[in-house]
């Protein structure tokens, strides 16, 4: 079994990280899940979390949006809707994230008035920005 698997972190603006990381903390629309070298593959779509990245250079975090993410036995790749490292998000852009996702809940429920699925999604989507707030430590309002 190799000791690390090549991850990088791809944002729409710019490659966040490309580092030899000895695991991965990604969460998964599905359940949070933890990828390894030599994991099998897989592909899953992200909710807002945070992504964790252990390296040589310690743990690394990042505040990520939605997206996905794609993992193989020696490569872990993720596209990421929005990403902050942890340390750099400000309560303004934390703010501006819990809006947008307050104005798509609220398009949904207007045009998908007798139709639960997409407003379903909409408000897991803004519970799910809220709840990585608590983790980060800022506030939706």
């Amino acid at each position: 079994m190799a000791d690390t698997v090549q991850f990088d972190l791809v944002s729409p603006e710019r490659l966040l990280a490309s580092v030899e990381a000895r695991d991965v903390q990604i969460p998964g629309a599905e359940g949070d899940l933890t990828a390894l070298p030599d994991h099998a593959p897989l592909i899953t779509t992200l909710r807002p979390g945070v992504l964790k990245v252990t390296s040589d250079k310690g743990t690394e975090e990042y505040v990520v949006t939605g997206g996905f993410a794609e993992i193989n036995p020696t490569s872990i790749s993720v596209l990421a809707e929005q990403a902050v490292p942890r340390g750099d998000i400000t309560q303004e852009q934390f703010k501006a994230m819990v809006d947008a996702a307050t104005d798509a809940l609220a398009k949904a429920q207007e045009t998908y008035v007798n139709e639960p699925g997409p407003v379903d999604e909409a408000a897991k989507l803004l519970s799910d920005m809220v709840a990585m707030g608590d983790e980060i430590g800022l506030s939706a309002n």
